[in-house]
């Protein structure tokens, strides 16, 4: 039919689907278009979000740095003020302590220094008595001296008890710290700087110097 058409030269309408797959073929070229911009535009920002990802935690992991060492250089910090702190109460501590062990061991100073003058008393009273008088002849005279001796050493023991003991330096070096020389004299046959008299003997409280021995020391002829 289409050749007698032809042959009469009759021109025939195109069918109709050609027709309308020419008609919309520029249409679905341009979706097509359309869609294959949107997938390189999709492309683009799925690479470029993941650019921005990649830079992100970089920038993170910087600031998460800077904060880290912030905190450990305040750790530091607060670390030495508590180490300073701890030994600061150490030492307070310790003073206290020191302070109250010394004020137990010394405590009783004032006192001591009030019996040495009874101590002195008693000793001079021993050296006073003849000891040619001290005889079964005379019993009283004897029974006082005896009553004397034995008060001067309880009296000792119980200063010894107490950490007080008696400084005698006959003979010694003279040691400005326990001795106070009352003058100084050459006295031959001993070697300058000992002491040669005692005068007043010296006590001791717990290895600390109550009272001084007064004492006369030794110089060059």
């Amino acid at each position: 039919m289409a050749a007698v058409a032809h042959a009469c030269g009759v021109r025939l309408p195109a069918p109709p689907v050609l027709s309308v797959a020419l008609r919309t073929s520029p249409r679905l070229l341009c979706a097509a278009t359309q869609q294959k911009n949107t997938g390189q535009n999709l492309e683009e920002d799925q690479s470029q979000s993941q650019n921005e990802q990649k830079v992100e935690p970089t920038s993170a992991e910087k600031l998460l740095a800077e904060e880290k060492a912030k905190l450990e250089e305040q750790l530091k910090e607060v670390t030495d003020k508590y180490r300073r702190a701890l030994a600061d109460a150490e030492n307070v501590r310790q003073r206290s302590q020191k302070l109250v062990e010394e004020a137990k061991l010394y405590g009783i100073q004032s006192f001591c220094k009030d019996l040495l003058e009874v101590a002195d008393i008693l000793e001079k009273a021993t050296e006073s008595v003849p000891k040619e008088e001290i005889k079964d002849e005379n019993p009283h005279l004897k029974s006082l001296y005896e009553g004397l001796v034995m008060t001067e050493v309880q009296i000792q023991k119980v200063f010894k008890k107490h950490g007080l003991l008696r400084l005698n330096p006959i003979g010694a070096k003279f040691d400005p710290y326990e001795h106070e020389a009352l003058f100084h004299t050459p006295v031959e046959g001993q070697e300058p700087g000992t002491i040669a008299l005692v005068s007043k003997i010296g006590y001791k409280l717990h290895g600390r110097t109550l009272r001084p021995a007064l004492v006369g020391v030794v110089k060059d002829a």
